[in-house]
């Protein structure tokens, strides 16, 4: 096997990885044993195709590191609709005794608590975080 064939290869084997572990970082890895490949095929030296592998690689890392993609978002896990199939349904309050009420959801008995900026007004709610067993709940 020829040089490109053999960096062509391990960028393969790369992109499998990256199938099976969710990460675009050894995508970006194989984007510069591609580039190495190039290299190869432009009749480039075994040192130069390496470090154009590296250089291609290593800047492509730093891009995806710095754009969003590189960083999940954090959030709480009693907010993240993700985490909480809750968040973001709906609940209806009768009635609101000192900012806390109690209501049937899902079939059970729930404590329900205001939100930051909620008015205590009998009517429809959107829950915005679960704690334990209380539904933290908002107007809109």
């Amino acid at each position: 096997m020829t040089d490109w064939m053999n960096w062509l290869v391990v960028a393969g084997v790369l992109v499998i990885a990256e199938l099976f572990t969710g990460t675009f970082y050894l995508l970006m890895i194989a984007i510069g044993l591609g580039a190495g490949a190039l290299a190869a095929v432009l009749g480039a030296s075994g040192p130069t195709q390496t470090l154009v592998a590296a250089v291609v690689g290593l800047a492509a890392t730093a891009v995806l590191h710095r754009s969003r993609f590189g960083r999940p978002a954090r959030s709480e896990p009693t907010r993240d609709r993700n985490v909480n199939l809750d968040i973001g349904q709906r609940v209806v309050v009768p009635a609101w005794q000192n900012g806390q009420a109690r209501v049937m959801y899902r079939g059970a008995l729930w404590d329900v608590e205001l939100g930051p900026g909620a008015i205590p007004e009998a009517g429809d709610y959107r829950i915005v975080e679960v704690l334990g067993n209380r539904l933290i709940v908002s107007n809109s």
